[in-house]
């Protein structure tokens, strides 16, 4: 069937939740705050997804990865 598109519904805007609230700081230390930003399975969320500008996530990113290498965080989910 050419000629046919899927359209692609629009959601509504994810607010970076760092420039919504100042005194939030991205921090390896603080694994409470960067399990939201990874998925059940120990992922890290994409920007699309989080809602992060590219500096928050590019920050976001680093500090799960050195969380992950204190074992402050999980790198993969034991399976049941």
């Amino acid at each position: 069937m050419r000629g046919l598109r899927r359209r692609r519904g629009f959601g509504r805007r994810k607010v970076d939740r760092f420039l919504a609230d100042p005194s939030l700081v991205i921090d390896y230390k603080d694994p409470q705050l960067l399990r939201h930003f990874i998925t059940e399975r120990g992922k890290i969320v994409p920007r699309r997804i989080s809602g992060n500008n590219a500096k928050h996530q590019r920050a976001v990113a680093l500090a799960i990865k050195r969380a992950r290498m204190l074992a402050l965080m999980p790198f993969t989910v034991t399976g049941k």
